[in-house]
């Protein structure tokens, strides 16, 4: 009988397994498995442990260190049990004599060419060969190392994370097939034969030169200290462990925090994460040191005017002046002059308590968040169409798709663990589909077998879309009885008559968007044809004028190839912060409610009304771009920003700057001193996410539990902040602990019923809704019907972008993000990721460099409508001549000085990804970015106590 998996033991490498059951015996207890298990694996779940080097749980067998051999009765030899599939009545003996002489031999053997210093070795109590050598009962070593050894190989050091001892190294080839298998990037190998075999990263070059993208799965698989991660050599093996998850992107990570009293040792990925099975990137696997680095905010500062140094307080007293600056606005402007902004960096119970502070406290529905300006589109779209604001599927759901489209997103530099994990998914066969203006390295996945890239010019994706859907219904792919079963008929007959009109034909609409007509209709056939079908989008599909109409379009041509409601298919938005879909899900816009209850409903804000004990306002409430008009025009005057960054982040700096000086008090509650907080009137330290307990909801709707690893440095969890400023409003908030607020917002929404923190315990993590129909959450949503009733297709009109081209601004600019940086970096940029992009670049095509006279490394003036910045050049023939394209992961690299505040005509998120410019070499930084050099050096200084007047007017005034 199978028992309970437990992601802490090893049982050997799963195989692929079939409902058929087989029984074995093994060491005379007799063992029920499915067919293909691996007798190692079968002898581990029985509880018999079976010595092993070569193999691990989360790989392929390999057999070669044949220390997991056994005896098989009428087989010849002693077989390998990893690569010994069970046998119906096998008997398998993995204990005696001569099993005891061949493994001591075996091990012998490995030691003699390993060094002896294991009292100094940094893996001494976590060292498998060690652990082994004790297991099989090594004594003693009958050879010597007088002969040839590889005991003097040279380290390699250059990784900023971790150390490479070659000395040390088994060639049990764990590593290598980490590599190819979990992380799917082939850059390291076996070089050599027999006694010259080595582990060698790329073609013998050191790990900083190779491919290695430093997602940490080498390390992991590392069975003796070859592969060490640096912060275990310099300060020991870790004493104990908290399971937490990852603050980074929306694909939501589990981790073992392993630590030393309160100091994080390492994270290691957690294979009982059901969004990430033990697998992680250079992000969360490395790139937490910010949390405890020395830019840290450590105590509350308040100052009447910007332009005044801060001055240290108390928590008490930093409170009570914010409070009385939020009474005294709203005193003279009226209640609607106040306003705050959640984060999708905190958690669901922080993010859930700010919009409650300003709906009750502050007594409006001002309440905003960062998904403005990502995935608004996402919830417009998709709750039109399939009635609920999320994505469809798990994760795990790719590895059942047989073509896989992948729209405005580049998943392996943005959520890098699902890339690897749908990299695998097309190693073993899916057909690949990327419509990107520029080329992604997904297309670019080892043994691919098939890749097709539409690369479409910036802004014309509702165009291609359109043509694709056009190809299906004229074509006759269209799934009829999915249709007719599942959708609404009177929308889908306006529809179809819409998308057959000939303007949507893929020869017209090649015109528009640059892909040849031919290359659409071969990926439209390829995707309707397929048994499962599953898109997958990013920014560069919601961050458009029409945003809202391209997510209508992506749900369209699901529905009309039935590619809804089960595994391996579905639409799938890949959100691009840890807690976007939570922020969402807490009613952070201002026109809902948690659970995306509308304000007007009278029914739902009744129900909050009572738990909450106040009145609420039943409309809807600012946005943030209509926030940053009203505080230049004089009726907006006070705002809470929790946790972003939006003078960095958001469109058209110089708009949002002089917003933010227009404010009668801003209140900032944050980690760093970031670009928003050089205007604020209130600076509250923040808590990350290793100092708080909560949760967050990953792009999948996963819920996973956050908990406390270390003591908050400046005293203070982030909730409990908001909690001290309604009360000293006025407004009485009384919670204990995270779990208590959890358990309002699931008395309060429907989709949360059945979450809690005792049951996220329990299950591990939770995908909403969970409630009475769904008791243990839904992986898959729209299995047997929609919320509301039956798929709403939508009509998709293409409307060109007012961002276009003209002799003066000749070429597009669209942005995305890199591997090694994080959002606007303020977390990345304070860590040894800096090692591999310290700064932003603008990667322009060869035939516009040569036009130019522009060479690689080259500074370039980027001027749009909005303004100028300028970066280095890169050449890069990632994109087609008249697309340059950037990355925004540094505030003095201005991206968002030149994006034009032009937005979705829906939600108001921003069009980060088309903006018309002009690109020339230059001899020196914008006047924006010496501005920006200087009132930074202003704030550093404030933020000192310092009052240097002369540097003061130049800095406020830029």
């Amino acid at each position: 009988m199978l028992q309970h998996f437990d992601p802490n033991k090893d049982y050997g490498t799963p195989a692929r397994l079939s409902e058929t059951l087989v029984s074995l015996e093994i060491d005379g207890t007799t063992i029920t498995v499915p067919e293909g298990t691996s007798v190692l694996r079968a002898a581990a779940l029985a509880d018999i442990n079976i010595p092993k080097l070569c193999t691990s749980d989360n790989l392929e067998a390999f057999g070669s260190c044949r220390l997991c051999a056994v005896q098989i009765a009428g087989k010849r030899g002693y077989p390998a049990s990893c690569t010994t599939p069970v046998e119906a009545g096998m008997k398998v003996t993995t204990q005696n004599a001569s099993l005891a002489k061949l493994r001591r031999n075996i091990m012998e053997l490995y030691i003699s060419d390993h060094p002896l210093d294991c009292l100094t070795c940094p893996a001494n109590g976590d060292c498998e060969l060690q652990d082994m050598a004790g297991a099989v009962g090594l004594r003693e070593v009958r050879y010597g190392f007088e002969g040839e050894n590889h005991l003097v190989a040279e380290k390699d050091l250059s990784n900023p994370y971790f150390a490479f001892d070659p000395s040390k190294c088994i060639v049990c080839s764990r590593c290598v097939r980490a590599c190819e298998e979990v992380q799917g990037t082939f850059a390291l190998t076996i070089d050599g034969r027999g006694f010259d075999s080595k582990v060698s990263p790329g073609q013998d070059e050191a790990f900083m030169d190779s491919e290695c993208v430093s997602c940490g799965a080498c390390v992991q698989a590392c069975p003796t200290a070859t592969l060490m991660e640096k912060s275990v050599v310099e300060m020991g093996q870790p004493e104990h462990s908290v399971i937490t998850t990852c603050a980074y992107c929306g694909v939501g990570c589990s981790f073992k925090a392993e630590m030393k009293g309160d100091q994080v040792i390492r994270m290691v990925p957690y294979k009982g994460g059901d969004a990430n099975h033990g697998h992680s990137c250079v992000k969360g696997r490395f790139a937490f040191g910010y949390a405890t680095h020395q830019d840290r905010l450590k105590s509350p500062m308040i100052r009447d005017a910007i332009d005044q140094p801060w001055r240290e307080v108390s928590w008490e007293e930093a409170i009570a002046f914010a409070a009385k600056r939020l009474k005294d606005v709203q005193a003279k402007h009226g209640r609607d002059s106040i306003g705050g902004i959640t984060s999708s960096r905190c958690t669901n119970e922080e993010t859930y308590l700010v919009q409650k502070l300003v709906r009750a406290a502050f007594g409006n529905n001002n309440t905003d968040t960062c998904a403005r300006v990502c995935h608004s589109p996402t919830g417009f779209g998709l709750k039109t169409t399939l009635g609920e604001s999320a994505g469809t599927q798990t994760f795990d759901s790719v590895m059942k798709a047989d073509v896989i489209i992948v729209i405005g997103a580049n998943p392996t530099d943005a959520h890098p663990v699902f890339g690897s994990l749908m990299r695998r998914r097309l190693r073993e066969g899916a057909q690949l589909i990327v419509a990107d203006p520029r080329r992604i390295d997904l297309l670019a996945t080892p043994h691919l077998k098939e890749a097709q890239h539409l690369a479409l010019r910036p802004g014309t994706n509702v165009a291609l879309i359109n043509a694709l859907a056009h190809v299906v219904i004229a074509e006759g792919l269209e799934d009829e009885e999915f249709i007719a079963s599942r959708c609404d008929d009177d929308a889908y007959r306006a529809w179809r008559n819409f998308i057959l009109e000939e303007r949507h034909a893929p020869e017209r609409v090649e015109e528009i968007t640059g892909v040849p007509a031919a290359a659409v209709r071969r990926a439209a056939r390829t995707y309707a044809a397929a048994p499962n079908g599953a898109i997958y989008y990013g920014l560069g599909v919601t961050e458009h004028s029409q945003g809202s109409t391209m997510v209508m379009g992506i749900a369209n041509l699901a529905l009309a190839t039935g590619n809804i409601g089960r595994e391996g298919v579905g639409v799938n938005p890949l959100r691009g912060q840890n807690n976007v879909q939570g922020s969402c899900d807490m009613g952070s816009f201002p026109h809902e409610l948690p659970g995306y209850q509308h304000v007007s409903d009278a029914l739902s804000r009744r129900r909050f009304e009572q738990a909450w004990g106040v009145p609420l306002d039943d409309e809807p409430g600012l946005r943030i771009p209509n926030m940053f008009d009203a505080a230049i025009a004089g009726t907006f005057k006070a705002l809470y920003v929790q946790g972003e960054d939006i003078a960095q982040s958001d469109p058209n700096t110089q708009h949002v700057e002089t917003a933010l000086k227009s404010l009668d008090c801003l209140i900032v509650q944050d980690i760093f001193l970031n670009e928003t907080a050089k205007f604020a009137h209130v600076l509250l330290p923040g808590s990350s996410f290793l100092e708080k307990n909560g949760t967050f909801t990953n792009a999948e709707r996963r819920i996973n539990r956050v908990r406390k690893v270390m003591p908050p440095v400046a005293g203070k969890e982030d909730w409990e902040v908001t909690v001290d400023l309604a009360n000293a409003l006025g407004y009485p908030m009384d919670y204990r602990h995270p779990s208590e607020i959890m358990d309002e917002i699931a008395s309060l929404t429907p989709t949360f019923t059945g979450v809690s923190y005792d049951r996220l315990d329990e299950l591990g993590s939770i995908q909403w809704p969970c409630n009475g129909d769904h008791p243990i959450g839904t992986p898959t949503m729209h299995v047997d019907d929609f919320p509301i009733g039956r798929g709403q297709f939508a009509i998709t009109e293409y409307v060109a972008t007012q961002e276009r081209t003209t002799s003066r601004f000749p070429l597009l600019l669209t942005t995305g993000r890199i591997l090694s940086q994080y959002n606007v970096g303020a977390q990345t940029r304070r860590t040894d990721n800096q090692a591999w992009h310290a700064e932003d670049v603008l990667e322009v095509h060869p035939h516009d460099a040569e036009v130019r006279g522009i060479r690689d490394g080259d500074w370039l003036g980027i001027s749009s409508r909005a303004g100028q910045t300028v970066l280095r050049a890169r050449i890069s023939e990632r994109m087609l001549p008249g697309v340059v394209y950037t990355t925004f992961h540094h505030p003095g690299s201005g991206a968002n000085v030149i994006t034009t505040d032009s937005s979705d005509w829906a939600t108001n998120c921003p069009e980060y990804k088309v903006t018309a410019v002009q690109v020339e070499k230059v001899s020196q930084p914008s006047i924006w970015q010496r501005q920006f050099h200087t009132f930074d050096k202003l704030q550093h200084r404030l933020l000192n106590g310092h009052n240097d007047q002369a540097v003061v007017t130049s800095g406020v005034n830029r």
